[in-house]
């Protein structure tokens, strides 16, 4: 458990002498300031970088803080969330969608029975991923009481990708011009890939008979881009912000049919802490709104490519170099 200070919520009856104690606890009171902000992550790279931007624009503020980063999978950060054992956590919003409130995209988008809230969130007119975002927003806010701030452009989605020159010599930028000749193509994927309904089975529901012939090379997830460097497969399943991706100029095909729902970043958090800082949420959207699928993929190789530098390290010259902290 980790130690923290907190700030305290809700009214009391107070003597008209005791104003001086009341005003002391109200947002953005000296005794509210003193809020220690604890900020996690989950337990990998790219959360690691995120976590780490946190801290580095907080203290710029002058916000004293506790690193509690790499606490393990969504539902243990959730908890810690939820419980106060942290005060936020960088998150993707397909994540809270479909692992914490148990929706689908579908539901969100008309397709199945949604909570009010929701549906009132999402209008038939919005895209997939302001959808997505507006949903987890409101039905944080309403039974968790969290709440979610500005989304990243960065789409840290399942997702196909392949050489650029496999992309240019073929004219494939999409996942439907690849289902085109997905028969005479390998792609290199985690052993379960065929059996998942967010896999190929998937594929082969949205995008059509081309994927039933593709060839599936089984390999650990840690070896999946070695298989396309050695050209024993033309496409890898990555994620939209995987570090090899940049690192090995690969070309991420658009997937033109909404197979996978959006997983955008943004941080959650919890009131109290903008209630003690009210300024934390424009710094914290102002980074977060710079985030781009190719800033996170250069990022997240700077720690897992050759170089091999530290989270915190790449964090904040990142932050430096685009004035967010040290102004």
């Amino acid at each position: 458990m980790v130690t923290r200070r907190t700030v305290v919520k809700g009214s009391v009856a107070v003597p008209l002498a005791g104003s001086a104690m009341l005003a002391s606890i109200l947002p953005g009171s000296v005794a509210a300031q003193d809020l220690t902000v604890i900020v996690g992550s989950k337990d990998f790279t790219e959360q690691f970088i995120l976590g780490n931007m946190y801290i580095k624009v907080l203290e710029d503020m002058g916000i004293t803080t506790e690193d509690s980063t790499n606490l393990g999978g969504t539902q243990i950060a959730q908890q810690a969330l939820e419980s106060g054992d942290i005060h936020l956590y960088p998150e993707y919003t397909g994540t809270g969608l479909t692992e914490v409130l148990g929706l689908s995209v579908e539901d969100v988008l008309g397709g199945g029975a949604t909570p009010v809230a929701v549906a009132e969130a999402t209008p038939a007119s919005a895209d997939a991923s302001q959808a997505v975002y507006d949903a987890v927003k409101v039905a944080y806010a309403e039974q968790f009481g969290l709440v979610w701030l500005e989304r990243s452009p960065a789409n840290n989605t399942q997702a196909l990708a392949v050489k650029r020159a496999f992309s240019e010599e073929n004219g494939i930028t999409t996942i439907s011009q690849l289902a085109e000749m997905a028969g005479d193509l390998i792609v290199s994927a985690p052993a379960d890939f065929p059996e998942r309904e967010d896999g190929l089975l998937g594929l082969q529901r949205v995008y059509g008979a081309g994927f039933e012939e593709i060839e599936v090379l089984p390999v650990a997830p840690g070896l999946k881009y070695q298989a396309l460097e050695d050209d024993q497969a033309q496409v890898v399943l990555a994620f939209g912000t995987d570090g090899q991706i940049a690192g090995l100029d690969l070309v991420v095909l658009e997937d033109d049919l909404s197979l996978w729902p959006p997983y955008n970043i943004a941080p959650v958090v919890r009131q109290e802490v903008l209630d003690a800082y009210p300024d934390v949420e424009a710094r914290f959207n102002e980074v977060t709104t710079s985030l781009t699928d190719e800033v996170l993929s250069d990022l997240n190789w700077r720690v897992d490519g050759d170089d091999k530098e530290e989270p915190a390290d790449v964090a904040e010259s990142y932050l430096t170099e685009n004035g967010f902290i040290g102004g």
